[in-house]
């Protein structure tokens, strides 16, 4: 006879997710180096931009807080990896914030990136547009969720990227898209997050 052991219990992620992986924004100075919301440092090639926005739940209301990861290339749409040689040192092309406890707004600063090649033909020699990825975790999610914002001022690119098109619903895919503005001579993308209900985002798997 078979004995199986019983599912081990799960929890969503809650407050603590704060005080191991950004504790400053929790009260907590407990790390000698602490990862920030700057991708890409001064000194880094490329034009620089903010990316920032809210994560909202199904009525509208802010998560105030969200923890937010960001991955992406750099301006020539090199990755900041062993097998994607040329990267700036400087260039880390990771961070991590939160959404602001009473704002409830992210910020990430950072450079552009560029159109990724498809170096391992997986999408048949089609680039990828220019674009950020995004892991959100929070009170009430079980698993992290992963999205991409892509830039509204790359429509070309945006219209030819392999990704994007895999979301066949137009309307869908503008919730991919940042919208550019210009604020205090700073060059800023709004990229709200839906959760769910009316306009939420599209969440790929990981």
């Amino acid at each position: 006879m078979v004995s199986y052991l019983k599912e081990t219990a799960s929890q969503t992620g809650g407050p603590y997710v704060h005080i191991g992986l950004i504790p400053r924004q929790a009260g907590f100075d407990i790390f000698q180096n602490n990862f920030t919301n700057v991708v890409a440092p001064p000194g880094v090639p490329g034009e620089r931009i903010i990316i920032e926005g809210q994560v909202l739940d199904g009525i509208g209301a802010q998560v105030k807080d969200a923890l937010l990861e960001i991955w992406q290339a750099d301006a020539k749409g090199r990755y900041s990896h062993p097998h994607d040689g040329g990267v700036n040192p400087d260039f880390r092309g990771w961070a991590r914030t939160g959404t602001d406890f009473k704002t409830g707004f992210y910020r990430f600063e950072t450079i552009k990136p560029g159109a990724i090649a498809d170096a391992g033909g997986f999408w048949q020699g089609r680039a990828m547009a220019p674009h950020v990825t995004l892991w959100i975790a929070a009170r009430g999610i079980n698993i992290g969720l992963h999205t991409r914002a892509y830039f509204a001022d790359e429509a070309e690119a945006n219209a030819k990227d392999p990704v994007l098109n895999l979301v066949e619903n137009p309307d869908r895919r503008k919730t991919l898209i940042a919208e550019r503005s210009v604020r205090d001579g700073a060059t800023v993308y709004r990229f709200d997050i839906r959760l769910q209900g009316a306009g939420e985002t599209v969440f790929f798997d990981a």
